[in-house]
Formats: structure tokens, C-alpha cells, sequence
């Protein structure tokens, strides 16, 4: 899938992920391939964008993640 993470100022990551672990509002959650269309809201942790050559981790403080069509946009 797709990855995108954007800031107001640049942009963070933009390339293809297999796993992707979120700090959801309500607890830490997983996109894999092909998710179901969502938008959720996020709080401060660590987003993680897994792919076969390495993982890597960003740290946020809050923000939203839309996924459609095996897209993923991060804007924290």
C-alpha cells in the first residue's frame, strides 16, 4: 500500500509500507494491504511503516489517518 505522512511544514514519509501501526485514540491499531476505507483520529505516540527492507519509526503528537483505496494518508 501507499503511505503518506504529511506535517503542516513537510513531508515526513512517502512510499510503500506492508504493515502500518498507528497510536490510535483508543488504543494502538494496524493497516495492513488492502484495508477497508477508515478515517480515525490519533494521539501522541509512534507511527511505524513496516516493509521487507526495514522498519521506520516516527514520533507524532496527535493527529488523523484516512485510508481509501490502498492509500494511506498520515497527517499529524
Amino acid at each position: 500500500m501507499k503511505v503518506e505522512i504529511l506535517t503542516p511544514d513537510k513531508s515526513l514519509f512517502q512510499g510503500d509500507a506492508d504493515v502500518l501501526t498507528l497510536p490510535g485514540i483508543e488504543g494502538s491499531f494496524q493497516i495492513l494491504d488492502r484495508h477497508a476505507p477508515m478515517i480515525a483520529n490519533l494521539r501522541k505516540g509512534t507511527v511505524v511503516v513496516k516493509n521487507q527492507q526495514k522498519t521506520e519509526n516516527f514520533d507524532v503528537h496527535g493527529g488523523i489517518v484516512e485510508v481509501l483505496n490502498n492509500k494511506v494518508i498520515v497527517l499529524v
